[in-house]
């Protein structure tokens, strides 16, 4: 069995902002799109809402690429933003947007979109983070899938960063997965005996219309339609780049380890969906804070201790990977918190919603025109 690339591609979603009112504003009044196809050609595109951008990584060969890739995006959003009069934010909600005032894209595909799905598709003011990785043969894909969903919740709790809804507190970390769960076929996947399977299910909602195409299917994990990937979806935006390379990095030596065994005739123990989501709803409502469900010791586990356990389990695949560095800051994360955890401490600290949109522009920049210390290290090392 010839081992997959393992390849990674990076897309991340930003908000435009209005620096005046800190409130979403639509960019297809500036120049930002144009100018950002201009110099980055196919890694910037529109999203379905007019203050959503999205950028993506070509395809990268290892870790250190992808970062190098994605930070030179994040820079160049960010000042084509600043010159067009607009903020950039690395948030999965807004604070404190409404969606209902918020403009459609015009362009056809995102008209069938709320055509179909109405409001579902108006109130869905999400941002997310999307990582691909590079698995050649479709089988083997179906079953690293299969395996993979078991770590879904603890990569959801980990880039938790979206605890306000139209200027409410939620008590959830992620409720972007919650507000994404309403569309159909998304959340954690079914298991599939093999690529055949996973095929005549795609083809049976072709031929009875419920989709033209396999990208409408927007599990937390799927083989993607067009490349040769397995892509998870999980996770929401986090504010940092360091924390989307260490997502990255994370999902990359996740997917390496279930190969390796894949590749003994082992799996990792494939649990039910109903068992999966009781995780991922403690993930998205407790984050980092909350306890998931250790299904072999049938008990719960603090998820901090759990990530102990998970880092423990992919530690070879890291040493081989040559993500030592990004695997590390995983640590920070925890020590830190979450991006949920930091917007709600911003928000029990001046009470203002304001000063959290400020706060998420101000970690998005982070790291991106000065040397964090996780590159400074790389560097020395």
């Amino acid at each position: 069995m010839e081992r997959p690339s393992l390849s990674i591609g990076i897309e991340e979603e930003y908000q435009t902002i209005d620096p005046e009112t800190r409130d979403l504003r639509s960019h297809i009044q500036s120049e930002i799109l144009p100018k950002a196809k201009r110099a980055l050609h196919e890694a910037v595109k529109p999203e379905m809402h007019q203050a959503v951008i999205e950028v993506g990584t070509k395809v990268c060969r290892n870790v250190q690429e992808a970062r190098e890739d994605i930070l030179g995006l994040r820079r160049e959003m960010l000042q084509l933003a600043s010159e067009n009069g607009l903020l950039l934010a690395a948030a999965s909600t807004h604070p404190f947007a409404d969606w209902k005032v918020q403009d459609i894209y015009p362009d056809e595909r995102y008209r069938q979109v709320v055509e179909e799905m109405q409001m579902l598709a108006r109130a869905n003011l999400v941002f997310g983070l999307h990582v691909h990785v590079g698995i050649e043969d479709r089988n083997t894909a179906i079953h690293i899938m299969n395996s993979m969903r078991y770590f879904l919740p603890h990569i959801l709790a980990l880039s938790a960063n979206s605890p306000f809804w139209m200027g409410m507190r939620t008590g959830f970390k992620s409720y972007r997965s919650k507000v994404f769960e309403r569309f159909p076929r998304t959340g954690i996947p079914d298991v599939f005996a093999n690529w055949s399977d996973y095929e005549n299910f795609v083809s049976l909602l072709v031929k009875t219309g419920c989709i033209d195409n396999g990208k409408k299917i927007w599990w937390d994990v799927r083989p993607h339609p067009h490349f040769n990937t397995l892509e998870v979806r999980v996770c929401d935006i986090p504010m940092r780049l360091d924390e989307t390379m260490a997502l990255a990095a994370l999902i990359q030596a996740t997917v390496a380890m279930l190969y390796d065994l894949h590749a003994s005739n082992k799996s990792y123990r494939i649990y039910g969906r109903a068992l999966i989501m009781e995780n991922k709803f403690r993930a998205s409502r407790y984050g980092m804070e909350g306890k998931l469900i250790d299904f072999g010791k049938e008990e719960e586990v603090p998820l901090k201790d759990l990530m102990w356990e998970y880092l423990h389990l992919i530690d070879d695949e890291v040493e081989e990977l040559g993500s030592r560095q990004e695997i590390n800051y995983i640590h920070q994360m925890l020590e830190m918190g979450s991006g949920a955890d930091r917007q709600v401490r911003v928000f029990n600290e001046t009470g203002d919603l304001k000063k959290v949109v400020d706060y998420i522009v101000a970690e998005t920049r982070e790291g991106v025109f000065e040397t964090t210390a996780a590159t400074r290290q790389r560097t020395l090392g």
